[in-house]
């Protein structure tokens, strides 16, 4: 057979992008509801007595910093796995399932640190 044939190996870029595509068209709407979700849920505690606002508004600051830096963190695994498509074709393949599994993570990790009224 001749060299010029295209043989997709285990380690082909051939078809990698498409885990960066279905990683990009799952991450992205995630995020944004995991945004959404974060910098609405301060109005949970509207109707919360000062003792309960208290204890809402010491937790709220540490879990909305570990939400912004976790997406944020999920952007930029997301443009890695777009980055090693061509280079490394088994670690973007990694990258693309870490970017939606580092969303839900983050999500995770916010409302378990949230003092929930």
């Amino acid at each position: 057979m001749p060299d010029n044939v295209t043989d997709a190996g285990p380690d082909s870029p051939r078809h990698t992008w498409i885990a960066s595509l279905i990683s990009t068209v799952v991450t992205l709407p995630l995020a944004f509801f995991a945004l959404v979700y974060s910098m609405l849920s301060p109005m949970a505690c509207d109707s919360c007595s000062d003792a309960m606002a208290d204890r809402f508004d010491a937790s709220f600051g540490p879990a909305w910093t570990v939400s912004c830096f976790g997406l944020l963190l999920s952007l930029v695994i997301l443009v890695a796995s777009w980055v090693f498509t061509r280079r490394r074709p088994s670690a973007a393949i990694g990258l693309a399932v870490a970017a939606p599994a580092t969303v839900l993570f983050t999500w995770v990790a916010f409302m378990t640190l949230i003092n929930w009224p």
